[in-house]
């Protein structure tokens, strides 16, 4: 078994499309491969075969890797549910809650966990890439580290370390990196790889040149900026991806302070017929023909949010006017007469009024429920592929009217007029027949124009690993992992 760590110089470097592509690199050539994160702290998650849940960056290289997601390959994720709190998930399970203070304490005991599952994945695969998490260097978070140096110590592995020039400084990202690291560190830090770069890359020999013989590293390719690229985010909420110049339907998503699993409207943004729009705090609501709300991390928190925001307000608008409202997961939850949370498993503890858009109510219990499942469109009978990662039993009279079976059970809710939907699933624009379908309930009729995601994940990995091909030293690389 060999592993190699990509690390990068600042959050969003390009860790996670490096890792993904490298590993569908491998895989085409035959090698089993596998993508391992010690830790990650993202919103964005995906359950996993051994019915856990991990970070969805690392659920999208294992599918480069042509494997299903496993908790080992993410062991420690970090869902923030406040600025100074998170919710601990070890080996795909919930650990429980802790301030940042006490988990930063705690990393001793979570690295147990960490090289346990590295070992697990070692004994079943044959190359391991791992990807690191925000910077090496983050001086006040090096004591008991296990996201970046602290598992590449502990590993022994090698270390490629990259730099977003498209954000400009990138020398100074490298240099300055390399030189906050300890000596050990350093000399496993065996090479440069330049992300996101426009142009001609004669203008930038010169300064590679300098890099390498400065630090003695060499610089193992530059990466071109791939105009359009789509994939599953980590966390953060992004606007790439197309955006219709003559939409035929408007779709609003507040970005709520605590959105979850975002990626949900990916397919959307890809969507030619389709302009969607996130709206932030202290802006101007758009028109719109579908407001969704979707899913939250801190439902209660949330509602509070929108409120403070004239959400509720706006959204009575918008429905008096016939727009169609969809809440997906936490934003279903927000549909109901109330939220209860007795044990305060997502923060406090008490009740928050719902919108009371929809007769039934929520509450929080112990026993996160994660589901990969399979099921249909009621009435129509399309079926659907996603997943359920949710807190929370909703009871009440709008459960008689499902928007989904899934499974032979009866899921989320659909208004009498047919005006607001809610459903617990997430995924649900990923495969065109159903997309195609609840659009067309919004108004949009089918014109064949909807992507499939599934095949859409797949292309994207692929024109990723064709750049690697092309522009990085894959020999180079190679020898690492003998």
């Amino acid at each position: 078994m060999a592993t190699l760590m990509i690390q990068g110089t600042t959050s969003d470097a390009g860790k996670s499309t490096v890792v993904a592509a490298l590993c569908r690199v491998l895989a085409r050539r035959g090698i089993s491969v596998a993508p391992f994160k010690p830790q990650n702290m993202a919103l964005n998650s995906a359950v996993t075969e051994d019915g856990g849940e991990i970070g969805r960056s690392t659920a999208l290289q294992a599918l480069a890797c042509g494997l299903e997601p496993h908790s080992d390959m993410n062991p420690v994720l970090l869902k923030p549910e406040s600025d100074r709190g998170a919710q601990v998930i070890l080996r795909g399970k919930v650990h429980g809650h802790m301030g940042a203070l006490d988990y930063h304490a705690y990393k001793v005991e979570a690295k147990n966990s960490v090289m346990a599952a590295w070992e697990a994945l070692s004994a079943r695969f044959d190359v391991i890439i791992a990807e690191g998490a925000g910077s090496p260097a983050e001086i006040n978070l090096r004591a008991n580290d296990i996201a970046n140096m602290g598992f590449a110590e502990a590993a022994d592995c090698p270390v490629l370390l990259v730099g977003d020039i498209d954000r400009g400084g990138v020398f100074a990202q490298l240099v300055g990196t390399l030189e906050l690291l300890s000596t050990s560190e350093r000399s496993r830090t065996r090479g440069f790889i330049i992300n996101r770069f426009r142009g001609d890359v004669g203008l930038l020999e010169p300064g590679l040149d300098w890099l390498t013989q400065r630090t003695g590293k060499p610089v193992v390719g530059t990466l071109p900026y791939l105009q359009g690229l789509l994939l599953d985010a980590e966390d953060s909420v992004g606007l790439s991806g197309c955006q219709s110049e003559a939409p035929r339907l408007r779709v609003v998503v507040p970005a709520l302070p605590r959105i979850s699993n975002h990626n949900d409207f990916d397919p959307l943004r890809l969507h030619p017929a389709v302009a969607l729009t996130f709206v932030g705090p202290n802006q101007a609501i758009p028109p719109a023909d579908l407001i969704i709300l979707p899913g939250s991390k801190s439902t209660r928190d949330d509602l509070e949010w929108l409120r403070a925001q004239g959400w509720d307000t706006a959204i009575q608008r918008h429905l008096r006017y016939g727009g169609k409202l969809l809440g997906i997961c936490g934003g279903f939850q927000m549909l109901g007469s109330a939220v209860h949370d007795p044990d305060g498993l997502e923060g406090d503890t008490g009740s928050t009024p719902g919108l009371g858009l929809l007769d039934f109510d929520t509450r929080m219990v112990a026993g996160k429920q994660l589901h990969n499942v399979h099921g249909q469109l009621v009435p129509e009978g399309i079926p659907i592929d996603g997943y359920e990662i949710h807190n929370g039993i909703s009871e009440g009279a709008a459960l008689a009217n499902p928007l989904l079976k899934l499974e032979g059970r009866a899921d989320g809710a659909i208004s009498a007029d047919g005006q607001i939907m809610g459903t617990y699933l997430h995924g649900l624009f990923d495969q065109v027949d159903a997309c195609t379908a609840l659009l067309k309930r919004c108004g949009l009729e089918n014109d064949g124009s909807a992507v499939d995601y599934v095949t859409h994940r797949l292309a994207e990995l692929d024109r990723l690993a064709d750049a690697v091909e092309a522009h990085l030293d894959m020999a180079f690389i190679e020898s690492l992992l003998r």
